[in-house]
Order: C-alpha cells, then structure tokens, then sequence
C-alpha cells in the first residue's frame, strides 16, 4: 500500500539567482519502490507490446501548481481537442522524399498525444549582466540569471512556450531529452528558421513522459553562454516518496570572463595546436573539415578573443584519454562559483531527490555529495532498477536523478571537471551555523564507487524486449584536435546528408569512435536502449563513446521527421559532428 505525504519541491536554481524563495506544493507520493502497484495503470513509457512500444496515451489529470517563484510562469488554460499550429512550415533544403518537419504524419503523432490541460509559459532570450557569486559577467540568457528560471509541468500537459528574441542575432530554443512534434525541436535550418531579432516563437507540443529534461539554444555557440534552463516534467503515478527536491545544474563558465566568448575560443580551436594531436586520427585529413566558424552558419563574433582558453594537457582515466579542449576560467552548479556556492536547506533525516543536468558544453562532470552515498533512480528522464553509488560521470547533456537521505551537518556537493584539474561546487547544509567546506574540498566520495550508464538496468516498465533490429545504421567518428575536423564518416555536416529510416522499425546504431577523444552523443525526438551482451538496457537520449570504441544502441522510429544525431560537445558539433536520420515518405 503506497503512502502519501507532502514534499516541498526546491529549485536550487532560483536560490542561485539569489531569490531564496522555496515553494511548497502538495501532491501523492508513494513510498520509494518502483514497481508499479499491483492493478495501477502502466509506467507511460510502457510498451504495448514487448517489441513495439505504443504511441503514448496522455489522460487527463490534475494539473501541479507552477513554482510561484518561477519568472517563467504559466497559466492554465481548458485543453482545445488540438495542440495548434498544425498549419505551421517549414521545408528545409535537401533530397525529396522524407517526412519534413510539419507533414501530415507528424501531425498524427501528435494528436495521439493529446489529453492535458495546457501550460503557457513565456521566455526572453536577452543580454544582460549576470551575478556567478561575486564576479559579474556580461552573458546572454534567459531572463535576468543563469541557469534560466524552472519551467515545471506535469506528464500529459500541453507546453505552451513563447521565445522572444532580444538578442542581436538569431537564437531557437530545443526542448532536450522530449519526444515532441519535429516542428518544435528547435533545430535551425533543418526544422525552423532561427527566430530573428525582435520577434519570437511559439512552442506548443503535448509533453507525454515524465523526467528530468532541459531547455538550451540550439544555434552556433549560444549553449556556452547562459542560455538554458531546466525542465521538470512530474509523473502523476510518481512512484517515488521523498520530502525535497533539489535541481543541480552544472556548467563550464567563459563569456564575459577577460574578453572571451566561445565563438572566439571556437575560432582559435579552428586553428589548431601546432606539434599536437590530442584527439586526432591518420585518416582525418579525408575529412575537408571546417576552420570553426559555425556548422549551423550562424555565429556571432563579439570582435574580441580575450586570453587563451586552450588546454594543452588534460587527461582522464575514466573518459580514456584527454578530458577536453577548453580550460574554462570558471565551473558552476546552479550558476555560482565555488567560493560563493548555492545553499541548498534540509533537515537531518530528509530524504531528497536530486534532479541533476550537465548543461556544460565541453565539460564531464564526476559528481558526488560529501558524507553521503547516492541511490540513482533515472537517467535522462527513464526510472531504472535502484542502484547505490558514491559518485556519477555526468557527460554533457546527461541528466541523473538520485536519492539521498540527509544526514546532520553541512556537506559539500562536488562536481569535479574530470581531466581538467578544477571544479564546482554546492552545498546541503541540515545544521545552523554559517561555514561553508572550502572550494577546494575533496570529498572521499570522488574516488568510491562509480557506476557507468552501461551498467544500469531500465525499470522493467520501460525496457525494450530483445527483439532483432530491423535495419543497422552504422557511422563512424572522425577528426583530431590538430585540424579541429570533427566529423561522423569523413563528412563535416549537411542538410543534404540523410541516414533514411521508416516508421515502426526498430533501428539499431553502431557508432564507432575512431579518434582520440570521447564523445557524448545525442540523438532527437527518440530515446534509445544502450545495449551489449543480453538484454537491452538503460534509456537514454545522450550516450557517451570512448576513444577506439564502439556505442551500440536500439530505437524505435515511433517519431516521424527529421532528426540531428549529434556530439554534444559544442565544439564538436559546430565544427561539423553532426548529421541527419530522416523518416521516408
């Protein structure tokens, strides 16, 4: 029998724009098991059939209060019967014969997804100056902080976002992690025109599964500014029970700091290291790569470079080889440095769920709360089997959930940029007293058990069955550090590079990692089941592959139009490590 109890819902994100207001909402919480109770209704993820998961269904139900705090709040509305903007185009340049962004069997998708109440919220991408703790910096962002304010709804609910643009250039906005309508994915060129300067855009598409997600800009360099923010889709069957929840995002921190911005550390990145190959390869001068300017064309150059953000020497035991490329001046959690951390409250004994989100750019993160071990509970959105840990290899755009239970005292919360000698840093204070642990703190932690993404097992509500593929999309990953040419098979990104797939397949990709370098790849609108030797295992949306390895991963095409695979280091992808898998007609 599940219990029910009141939990206050905590976003770290707002007390590192310095508001400190905490919300408190009521809700169902069951105990902390996973299995669905006997009799209820099926986790949403859940497959039909064991080989073919179900378009999801999204009936209604009472809608969660928007956190009060939130300068991104919305308002509720009656459900039309209609998500809208289903007369919305928007063809891209390439070949014919594949489902573009808002053809009729996108639209279909979507109105199966239908069922909740709707949830208008309004963003403003802008300049402005940014507070990190104490070193104020002129960035681009929503609204007034960074990471932008909570956009929270619940499983089932409509998302009804405006963008307006403020900035001097063009900017999109992508919904990371959700399986939406293409049309709102936020890709320029491929599923919208970038929104111009002084206008803005309508996000509107039915958001069907719960978990941890976030919003970022998808155009240029604008993700390594401060232009993103969380996104908190609640379960209404929510299975955990826990009293607080914390939203920890971590980031690598440059614009504004000395001149530099990141389409500057791109171009000097573009030029290479003489004498070095940190992450190149003998075949890469195949290639024809790109000197940096900005895979999607539009990069915007600040007419000043600043220092040097190159690193030259940066390795990683658990990533294989070198951490990165960029020596960021700065490390955030919840946009504040380490002398001047985000204070996260509780009692002793509470038990709390982190939410946490790499938004960095070209940072992994080994993470780990000091005193206390980790119970990891979803990756990317998706419950897995319960597992303890001391610390997690966060690689950008990943998401964890974990739970702990507070102890008595002030910990410190530790995100480690693995290979680059530095960190960021939190804390969970459950004690009086006004100490903070030293930005220098190490925490034993660090170094105890680490479970890999691979190593997770999916809650049996959303594993795939083990059924054989029925078609095999095998790329491979170029490029070096030398010439700065990161491509997937010799070819730098192109609107006309298609990889075709066709509706209720079952697609396995095999993604072989012939550089140097590690690279955390991301694929649209789908999530995929990583998988190896038996069953298929944890969903994700972003998987990292180390160097001279292969990632192998199954997807259902249950999500017509077109979609980027990607490396998420932002680096990487606008110097060409992108490329297109394209439903045909």
């Amino acid at each position: 029998m599940h219990k029910y109890s009141r939990r206050t819902l905590l976003s770290a994100s707002l007390m590192a724009a310095g508001s400190g207001a905490l919300a408190a909402c009521t809700g169902a919480e069951p105990d902390a098991d996973t299995a669905p109770r006997p009799g209820a209704p099926a986790h949403p993820d859940s497959p039909a059939h064991p080989d073919s998961p179900a378009r999801p269904s999204t009936p209604a139900h009472p809608s969660t209060p928007a956190h009060p705090s939130s300068s991104a709040r919305p308002t509720a509305a009656p459900a039309s019967g209609s998500t809208g903007l289903s007369d919305r185009r928007f063809v891209p340049d390439g070949p014919g014969g594949y489902v573009n962004p808002s053809d009729p069997e996108v639209l279909a998708v979507e109105r199966e997804r239908e069922g909740g109440a709707v949830r208008r919220f309004r963003l403003t991408a802008t300049q402005t100056l940014l507070d990190l703790g104490g070193r104020t910096v002129r960035s681009w962002a929503y609204g007034d902080s960074v990471p932008g304010r909570e956009v929270r709804v619940t499983a089932g609910d409509i998302l009804d976002l405006t963008l307006a643009n403020h900035l001097p250039v063009g900017t999109t906005l992508h919904s990371h992690g959700v399986r939406l309508r293409c049309d709102m994915d936020g890709v320029p060129d491929l599923t919208q025109a970038a929104i111009r300067p002084g206008e803005d855009f309508r996000y509107r598409f039915t958001v069907s599964h719960p978990g941890t997600y976030w919003l970022h800009s998808h155009l240029g360099m604008q993700l390594d500014r401060g232009l993103y923010a969380p996104l908190i889709v609640d379960d209404p069957r929510e299975r955990l029970s826990y009293d607080k929840e914390w939203v920890v995002i971590l980031d690598d921190w440059v614009d504004g700091v000395d001149g530099s911005t990141p389409d500057a550390v791109l171009r000097s990145l573009g030029g290479g290291m003489p004498g070095m190959d940190m992450g190149g390869n003998e075949d890469s001068d195949k290639a024809g790569g790109h000197g940096g300017a900005g895979r999607h064309g539009h990069a915007s150059f600040d007419g000043t470079d600043g220092p040097s953000r190159i690193l030259r020497y940066s390795q990683s035991r658990l990533l294989g080889g070198p951490g990165g490329h960029v020596g960021y001046p700065y490390y955030l959690i919840n946009g504040r440095l380490p002398h001047a951390p985000s204070v996260f409250r509780a009692r002793p004994g509470d038990r709390i769920r982190l939410r946490i989100i790499n938004a960095g750019a070209e940072t992994a993160f080994r993470v780990a709360l000091g005193g206390h071990p980790m119970t990891v509970t979803h990756t990317d959105g998706y419950p897995v089997e319960h597992q303890r840990t001391d610390a997690l290899l966060i690689g950008m755009a990943e998401r964890y959930d974990v739970l702990v239970t507070a102890g008595d005292g002030v910990f410190p919360l530790v995100a480690l940029a693995e290979g680059k000698e530095a960190r960021a840093l939190a804390v969970l204070r459950t004690s009086k007293g006004s100490g903070v642990p030293s930005a220098s703190v190490y925490p034993g932690e660090l170094d105890g058990r680490l479970v890999p993404a691979g190593r997770l097992v999916p809650h049996e509500s959303v594993a795939f069955s083990n059924r054989k593929p029925d078609r095999e999309i095998r790329i491979m990953l170029h490029g070096s550090m030398k010439k700065f040419d990161w491509n997937f098979d010799h070819r730098p990104y192109s609107l006309e590079q298609r990889h075709p797939i066709r509706e209720n397949e079952r697609v396995r990709l095999t993604l072989i990692n012939a550089t140097n370098m590690w690279h955390p790849l991301h694929l649209h609108g789908h999530t995929f089941a990583m998988t190896g030797i038996g069953a298929a295992g944890a969903r994700k949306d972003t998987a990292a592959v180390l160097p001279h390895r292969k990632l192998v991963v199954d997807f259902y095409a249950d999500n017509p139009g077109l979609w980027m695979l990607h490396c998420h280091n932002q680096y990487h992808s606008e110097s060409g490590m992108m490329t297109i898998l394209g439903y045909r007609k």
